[in-house]
């Protein structure tokens, strides 16, 4: 669900033009920052005819309201507040894809990217020299005032794995800020994931080299407001879309996250297996129910956490999408049991029976829970 905020009726001269660029901010408790942010685009922008669209995700901080004042004085400020969802990629698509110049910046909105680029940005996609200019971390000028050395460590070796697994290019794929010609991304947009924060990434990869990129250094600034959206999750979110992108896009980024929980899940499933076993002395079917029961309930968690965080259950809803969860994973749980003691009657090897029995219910499981557990409203 989209709640689109229209400009207001006190609009500037040049902002009837039709916009020659338009800048994307995907926004999350932001508003302390929007408004400093609007009016360094103002003075950066001032011979350029162009637009901002804040993409908010319905911020518990009120930014799509502030936002709101901004568009009521100047029709150059759009918003489109999502309810129901949330994730980076997925707001940076909607909000390029509803915005109406030739050429598209997406940028945050936490003030640590250099907006004075952008006029360089656009000449250089205007010019017909690139289809894509990248701010870059990783060539010579850059310089940084806001990003520690664990972070940053963190995103070299990130970028590094990328850049091998893919054969990307450009040395910051990684990178946050970027410019890129609008029809260019359309072509792309179909293949690209709603899901995780590395939209540019999936940006290159998804064109398979056709993009002419150019990079340019810029200044990380320091963080003034708020606090990163990265979570503790998003080195398993990102390793989920270079495996997405390794497949050429066979196999869904949400499936493969889906499947990665599954193998967390397996670890807890056989730890859970051998303690029934070893220490309580179970019987085998009990001490391989127990193991599918509390790997469900971990799998559940993990998945509310980082698969489905766009459509994360809470409060009350979280409970009634647990027992949705184990309703709808009882028929691979049946499987799972029946077919890990038949295995293990004919073999006694009781982590083989267990995998065998845990592998059974997954498609069913993911297929089942988007359908009943976290579905889309």
């Amino acid at each position: 669900m989209n709640e689109a905020i229209g400009p207001g009726s006190g609009t500037p001269p040049q902002a009837q033009e039709a916009p020659e660029l338009s800048v994307i901010v995907p926004t999350f408790n932001e508003r302390d920052n929007v408004t400093v942010l609007y009016r360094r685009l103002e003075a950066t922008l001032a011979n350029v005819a162009w637009e901002v669209v804040f993409v908010d995700d319905n911020s518990p901080d009120g930014t799509w309201d502030v936002v709101r004042a901004l568009a009521q004085r100047d029709n150059r400020v759009r918003c489109v507040r999502r309810i129901g969802r949330r994730g980076l990629s997925g707001a940076c698509i909607e909000g390029i894809l509803a915005s109406s110049a030739p050429y598209v910046a997406v940028i945050d909105a936490d003030l640590q990217h250099d907006e004075t680029q952008l006029p360089k940005m656009l000449l250089l996609l205007a010019s017909d020299q690139a289809d894509l200019v990248v701010g870059s971390r990783y060539i010579e000028g850059y310089k940084s005032e806001g990003f520690n050395k664990q972070r940053a460590g963190a995103s070299a070796l990130a970028t590094e794995l990328a850049r091998k697994a893919l054969r990307v290019e450009i040395a910051d794929p990684m990178s946050g800020f970027f410019m890129v010609r609008r029809d260019r991304f359309e072509e792309l947009a179909p293949k690209l994931s709603v899901h995780g924060f590395k939209i540019l990434l999936d940006l290159v990869a998804s064109a398979n080299g056709s993009l002419r990129a150019v990079e340019i250094p810029y200044t990380f600034g320091e963080r003034q407001h708020g606090e990163s959206k990265l979570d503790s999750m998003v080195a398993l979110d990102f390793l989920g879309l270079v495996l997405a992108k390794f497949t050429n896009d066979a196999v869904s980024l949400r499936f493969i996250l889906f499947a990665m929980v599954g193998g967390i899940g397996l670890v807890v499933h056989l730890t859970t297996l051998f303690i029934a076993l070893q220490l309580f002395k179970a019987p085998f079917a009990e001490a391989q129910a127990a193991g599918a029961v509390v790997a469900m309930t971990s799998n559940f968690v993990l998945n509310n956490f980082l698969t489905y965080r766009d459509q994360r259950l809470k409060g009350f809803a979280l409970l009634r999408g647990l027992i949705a969860f184990y309703i709808v994973c009882s028929v691979g749980l049946l499987a799972n049991v029946g077919v890990a003691f038949s295995v293990y009657d004919q073999e006694p090897i009781w982590w083989l029976a267990g995998m065998a029995g845990a592998l059974m219910g997954v498609v069913w499981n993911y297929a089942m829970s988007g359908l009943f557990v976290w579905r889309k409203k």
